[in-house]
């Protein structure tokens, strides 16, 4: 009779011969890490990255993480770890990591087409909603194209880094997680998917407080897009970023 497959805990230390570190993957992390900092999104140790990588011994994959403690800011590359997906044990490193990992991995785990998820404990984002916005309005093209799914909202009381359970209820409807008082949480396809969305949404908070403020001063009305021309804009989004390249056959 076979045994039954074993629990594992989280950042239970189970080093995996067969895991073996990727420089190159290691440097693209630290890469964009460097590159969110550099434009202002990173305040502390909390919020991060997750990079997904395929392997023949999980079939989820395996993914890179910085461990507790470290912000972005600071990781270098031998302080990444190496987790799988379903258990958050680790399979490569020596620290263990912050319990946003939880959160990123059962993202990773639902939704088999996102290879990177970014969180961030973005200023502007967070007080925007902190004061009184319900939504952040669309004001431009790029948003729509680039996100491709409407935003998921989770009200200030609901931490899904804690309780990973409700995100199995919208992460296939979503690419962006807009957490109040907390933060958003985006999703791609790749490293760079990912980070792009971030710099839109990012954009769009931005614009949406000089939107605001200046209305505020005008007496006049936000002009946002409406669902229905963002919903045109998600469902074309790749026509519009990701055009194809055309040969033609020689004759």
């Amino acid at each position: 009779m076979a045994e039954p497959a074993r629990d594992y805990a989280v950042n239970e230390h189970t080093p995996d011969p067969s895991v073996v570190f990727d420089r190159a993957i290691g440097e693209t992390y630290l890469r964009y890490a460097r590159m969110l900092v550099d434009r202002g999104y990173v305040q502390s140790s909390l919020g991060g990255m997750v990079i997904r990588v395929a392997h023949p011994g999980y079939p989820d994959g395996i993914c890179y993480a910085k461990p507790q403690g470290i912000s972005l800011e600071e990781v270098t590359l031998d302080e990444l770890v190496i987790t799988d997906i379903p258990y958050g044990r680790i399979l490569y490193g020596e620290r263990a990591t912050t319990v946003g990992h939880q959160m990123n991995r059962e993202i990773l785990r639902l939704r088999p087409d996102t290879n990177c998820v970014i969180h961030l404990h973005h200023d502007e984002t967070i007080a925007l909603l902190a004061a009184g916005c319900e939504e952040i309005g669309s004001t431009s093209l790029t948003f729509s194209y680039l996100m491709q799914k409407p935003a998921h909202y989770l009200p200030a009381h609901l931490n899904v880094e804690e309780d990973v359970a409700p995100i199995k209820t919208f992460v296939q409807d979503t690419n962006c997680i807009i957490m109040k008082r907390h933060g958003f949480t985006v999703l791609g396809r790749t490293v760079s998917e990912a980070y792009h969305r971030t710099n839109v949404l990012v954009s769009e908070v931005k614009r949406n407080v000089l939107v605001e403020l200046l209305c505020a001063a005008k007496g006049t009305k936000p002009d946002y897009l409406s669902r229905e021309e963002m919903e045109w804009m998600f469902r074309h989004g790749d026509n519009v970023v990701y055009p194809q390249l055309i040969r033609r056959a020689k004759s």
